[in-house]
């Protein structure tokens, strides 16, 4: 039975991802832990966020930080113990705040027992749990596939003198969803989370459960992949339509989603595809699978209004009734105050893009630190610790300049750790803490906190269809519709140079008291600044 009087509290729901290595530690091992998102909780439930998603603190030997899992119900000592994700549960429910984990049930760590039984023999009680597939006679990998870490998919194992399937790391085997036996054990262990008072899951690379049962090669892309991979990375020179986005993974979804509606538990999943959308529209229709997903077309380097609108647009006119989570930032990509604002005026640039996700029709979903307005650390090669990153550097840093250490205050560490930081805390967060802006009204935190208020006023912004208008570039401007309530214009600027243009609609709107954002509207003349923004209702 549900556990909240509107079923679909979610779609008007704000998603706050907590990366729990760089939040905060409190132990002193350098390493944030459990309880320092429970420290820190009171912080997020004043940003005014509904769900909190916390990547991977299950057991792991920490190759991909978390997301090479080898026991699935259990936290590992990095990160605390169970009494500490029950106390965390708790103190979150106690503020509104709802819990929601991260599952990576594509693949697990070669150090779970299952792939150490797998490995074991070609006839052990696991033997088919795992994606295994004999050489060709000249020894070579069973097909073309490639891993999204680089180099072949397949790893020769001495043991079964097979391959075995890892679409990312080595030490990340897949595991093989056509066993019935594997999708229940992945079930029952979301179950457990769900039975400990969980409110929800992001499912992480939730299109690769499934690969082709004949294994047959990828043809070359037609269109080269930049969104989900770097260009330096051969995976998207691919056309990857038999090592994922398998038509089988619709049933399993359907499976997931009986079980999450068991508990009024929700799931959001990511998407890494050729053809995202297509992918999230499939998964997201119908209300029977996934309750919403994002992809990785705004988290790539493309920073254009034709460019969003075309991905808000193409959505809704691929899937009539599924939804979708709108992510400019996450544990995967840089910083978009670099990614897209290269660094200029990163507060106004990190204050205008927020506003602009807070009014897309969908579930935003915010990345620590951009609350903030947090550019990319850099960090020097002798300290990387991101595999990915090790793999491509120089032309591809990996993801460890998006997932150094929150700066809470500007002191040593900058309040995140008694010990040494796993990565490095960057002096220019230290300069803009949390600390330091909780006293400046003007700040990107406390402009983030109004923002939010703001839009739970605004009936039109969470639940309203959306209709773009013609604007030129850098503009994007759109309303927002609703029966029953006065449509919304919002109009953003996108670049650091002034515009001024004419837009018809705007004439007589009725310019809306919003959180702070520069613009005006004088008889259908749109004037924004730099990174400014005008909110009105239509004439």
């Amino acid at each position: 039975m549900s556990k909240h009087a509107n079923p679909n509290w979610w779609q008007e729901a704000i998603i706050y991802q907590v990366y729990p290595r760089s939040y905060l530690d409190t132990n002193g091992d350098g390493v944030g832990d459990l309880a320092g998102i429970t420290d820190r909780l009171d912080y997020i439930a004043k940003l005014g966020v509904d769900i909190v998603w916390i990547s991977p603190f299950f057991k792991s030997p920490m190759k991909d930080f978390g997301y090479d899992v080898s026991d699935y119900c259990d936290v590992d000592p990095l990160f605390g113990n169970l009494a500490d994700f029950d106390k965390l549960i708790a103190k979150a429910h106690s503020l509104g705040v709802k819990i929601m984990i991260d599952q990576v049930m594509s693949h697990c760590s070669e150090d779970h027992p299952w792939f150490k039984e797998s490995r074991s023999s070609r006839d052990n009680p696991k033997a088919d749990w795992f994606v295994w597939a004999d050489p060709l006679p000249d020894g070579n990998p069973p097909n073309n596939w490639l891993s999204v870490f680089g180099g072949s998919s397949w790893q020769w194992d001495s043991r079964r003198k097979q391959y075995y399937m890892h679409n990312f790391l080595v030490s990340q085997p897949d595991l093989n969803f056509h066993n019935p036996e594997v999708q229940q054990a992945m079930l029952d262990s979301l179950r457990f989370w769900l039975e400990r008072g969980v409110d929800g899951v992001r499912m992480d690379a939730c299109n690769f459960h499934f690969h082709d049962r004949q294994l047959r090669s990828n043809p070359p892309a037609l269109v080269r992949d930049t969104a989900t991979v770097t260009d330096v990375n051969p995976y998207g020179m691919q056309a990857h339509i038999h090592d994922k986005s398998q038509p089988e993974n619709v049933a399993f979804l359907q499976r997931l989603r009986v079980l999450l509606d068991e508990f009024g538990a929700v799931a959001i999943g990511e998407v890494g595809a050729d053809d995202a959308l297509a992918v999230m529209a499939e998964y997201t229709a119908g209300g029977d699978k996934l309750h919403m997903a994002y992809s990785f077309n705004l988290l790539n380097e493309i920073c254009t209004a034709r460019h969003i609108r075309k991905q808000v647009e193409d959505f809704k006119a691929r899937v009539k009734d599924g939804w979708a989570s709108w992510s400019v930032g996450n544990h995967d990509v840089p910083r978009v105050t670099t990614r897209w604002g290269k660094n200029h005026n990163p507060a106004a640039f990190g204050k205008l893009v927020l506003a602009m996700q807070l009014s897309l029709k969908g579930t935003p979903c915010l990345y620590q630190g951009d609350e903030l307005a947090f550019t990319e650390a850099e960090v020097p090669y002798e300290l990387i610790q991101d595999p990915y990153g090790i793999t491509f550097w120089p032309e591809f840093k990996g993801r460890d300049g998006c997932r150094t250490p929150i700066a809470w205050t500007n002191g040593e560490n900058g309040g995140f750790t008694a010990g040494k930081p796993w990565l490095p805390v960057a002096e220019e967060h230290k300069a803009v803490a949390a600390s330091l802006q909780e006293g400046d009204a003007d700040s990107p935190l406390n402009f983030a906190r109004r923002m939010i208020a703001w839009r739970r006023t605004m009936p039109q912004l969470t639940r309203g269809d959306i209709v773009f208008y013609e604007a030129p570039e850098p503009v994007l401007a759109f309303r927002r519709e609703l029966p029953g309530e006065r449509s919304v214009i919002a109009i953003f600027n996108l670049g650091k140079e002034a515009v001024n243009f004419t837009l018809p609609a705007a004439k007589g709107a009725q310019k809306l008291e919003q959180p702070g954002l520069p613009g005006e509207v004088v008889d259908g003349e749109v004037r924004l600044p730099a990174y400014g923004a005008w909110f009105g209702y239509a004439a």
